[in-house]
């Protein structure tokens, strides 16, 4: 349906044509010709960024007598980013429309400008319900003569408290008035609002109830809990131009995860509960101009945030509630763009995936934690694409030529593009060399693998402990030598200055060529075959019937210093055993 079918007035089609709006979406199908031909109260169900502003503003203003000088109707809306994003818009769409006047009520601002703006004369009123009270208890805001009132994003209210001020907002206006009610979700304090302040409303589902957008892909990523941030790292370094919010469940977690996160170098900042009003305007003025990458925040700092093109949500912490995630992963795939909703979880998480994909009706891809390798391979074509791209002034750069070209003409062709390369990309190289495996599943699932069919064959490595090399660090030295995550690796057993190590038999050739030339910590490994596992794993019979700790005769006593000694002292247990 286009604009010019659903019976709006010629100066709204003129405004709408102007912001690029050609067809109509579903939810603006669905409710502009209700608001304008019916007198019935509406309850909307529709995910955000699916155009709910236009779908209740543009009939609201054509209905909107413009000689009265009495306020006509108030949306209610959780935040203050959320107020002044649909103030905005209906300024927008009433720009030809003359004595049209829209003013913004909220907290973190001057109340005395605000009642000002309000004796100057508006027909429409958009406030958070809190700032609404407030001039309600001052007098300055008269709700008797209301035709019409708009709940938006009423689940996000509910969330943040607002139940009770809500209740004294609905009790100060007129019963004949028309209610239209929006939200993502359907929890029952929404049903328990319809109830008591809508006569006989219309639901209107734009979509599955308490679902997520169809062009949302859903992700998530299995690791061990100390490893969350090193894995959150690792996702934002695989997608270079990632632009997006890093949810937390807790301030603390934001700030520490954002601190991390500028400390390592990254394009982020923090947005929670402690900031002030101009702090927070401040991160969110850089946020939305794209000055920043990635946001972090917590779901109360960030509810209401309307930000376009984002491209990925990233859930460092699931929430607590199952339905936040929908409005989390809301936050992007706008307007019909697509989005990447990323879940970090540790092991013990996965029934909750399983939750959120039986609420939701959708299917979250378990991906792997890219490694090192990938990393590098991604962000090097990402700066190549940057230098094929980029806009040459060729007035401005000519007349520092022939410096540029005596400084650089010992290298050849191919020195040169590695030096440029490397100016930016050495970098990701050396924080990546030898990292290890994040992902908690791979041991077990190849363990599994290695007992199912037994054809695995052993590796003896010239490196330990000692050297740094820990079962993690091997299993992603094995990854990056050969340049193949996929192969099956069995048991590891690690000793001080060698250590053993299984892969699948099909693999011996690729894991013996691909550690010809391959260092670990400045020192040249060698990888050879050893026809003896060590298995540390299994109990001599010596300890079979080991005293109990605190029995008498037993072996375990307190550390004491002279221990430490006599430990360095002991034979290596893997010393002429392969």
């Amino acid at each position: 349906m286009t604009f010019e079918e659903t019976g709006l007035r010629d100066e709204l089609i003129r405004a709408t044509i102007e912001l690029g709006f050609n067809e109509a979406t579903p939810i603006q199908e669905r409710i502009i010709p209700l608001v304008l031909n019916t007198e019935k109260d509406l309850i909307a169900l529709a995910q955000t960024g699916t155009g709910k502003t236009a779908a209740f503003g543009l009939p609201l203003i054509h209905l909107t007598d413009r000689n009265s000088p009495d306020i006509q109707t108030i949306v209610l809306c959780p935040t203050r980013e959320l107020c002044m994003q649909i103030t905005g818009d209906m300024e927008k769409y009433a720009k030809y429309i003359p004595g049209f006047k829209t003013v913004a009520v909220y907290g973190g601002a001057d109340i005395r400008n605000q009642i000002k703006a309000l004796k100057a004369g508006c027909q429409v009123v958009v406030g958070t319900p809190g700032r609404v009270m407030d001039l309600i208890n001052r007098k300055a805001l008269k709700l008797a003569l209301i035709r019409w009132l708009v709940l938006d994003e009423a689940d996000e209210m509910l969330n943040m408290g607002f139940k009770d001020d809500l209740d004294v907002i609905l009790a100060e206006m007129p019963k004949e008035k028309r209610t239209l009610l929006f939200s993502a979700t359907m929890p029952g304090e929404i049903a328990a609002i319809a109830r008591k302040c809508m006569n006989s409303p219309e639901e209107v589902t734009v979509g599955n109830r308490n679902k997520g957008a169809d062009n949302i892909r859903h992700e998530f990523y299995t690791v061990h809990a100390r490893d969350r941030y090193a894995a959150l790292k690792r996702i934002v370094d695989i997608y270079p131009n990632i632009y997006g919010i890093v949810f937390c469940r807790t301030r603390q977690v934001t700030k520490d995860v954002a601190d991390k996160l500028m400390a390592d170098g990254y394009n982020a900042d923090a947005l929670h509960g402690d900031l002030s009003q101009a702090q927070r305007d401040h991160v969110m003025s850089r946020f939305r101009y794209k000055q920043l990458q990635l946001l972090v925040a917590t779901d109360v700092a960030a509810r209401g945030l309307d930000v376009h093109d984002l491209t990925h949500i990233i859930n460092y912490d699931l929430p607590d509630d199952n339905e936040v995630y929908i409005h989390r992963t809301g936050r992007t795939a706008r307007a019909g763009k697509s989005g990447i909703a990323i879940s970090i979880i540790h092991t013990r998480e996965s029934r909750k995936i399983q939750d959120i994909e039986k609420m939701t009706g959708k299917r979250f891809e378990a991906k792997k934690v890219p490694t090192g390798i990938e990393i590098c391979e991604k962000q090097l074509f990402n700066l190549v694409d940057r230098v094929e791209k980029i806009e040459v002034d060729e007035a401005q750069i000519e007349q520092f030529l022939p410096v540029i070209v005596k400084k650089l003409e010992w290298l050849s062709r191919e020195d040169l593009i590695k030096h440029f390369v490397s100016v930016e990309f050495n970098r990701f190289l050396n924080y990546y060399k030898n990292t290890p495996d994040l992902n908690v599943a791979r041991a077990e699932k190849d363990e599994r693998s290695r007992n199912r069919n037994g054809d695995f064959i052993s590796f003896r490595i010239n490196a330990g402990f000692h050297q740094g090399l820990n079962p993690a660090r091997l299993i992603g030295l094995i990854n990056e030598a050969t340049r193949n995550r996929n192969i099956p690796v069995g048991r590891i057993e690690m000793g001080q200055k060698k250590s053993f190590f299984e892969v699948d038999k099909k693999f011996q050739g690729d894991v013996l060529k691909a550690f010809q030339d391959v260092r670990f910590e400045g020192v040249k490994v060698m990888v050879e075959l050893s026809f003896v596992m060590p298995d540390k794993r299994k109990k001599s019979s010596t300890n079979a019937h080991r005293p109990k700790e605190g029995s008498k005769g037993s072996k375990f006593r307190e550390r004491r210093p002279e221990d430490n000694y006599r430990n360095k002292k002991k034979r290596n247990p893997f010393k002429d055993r392969a």
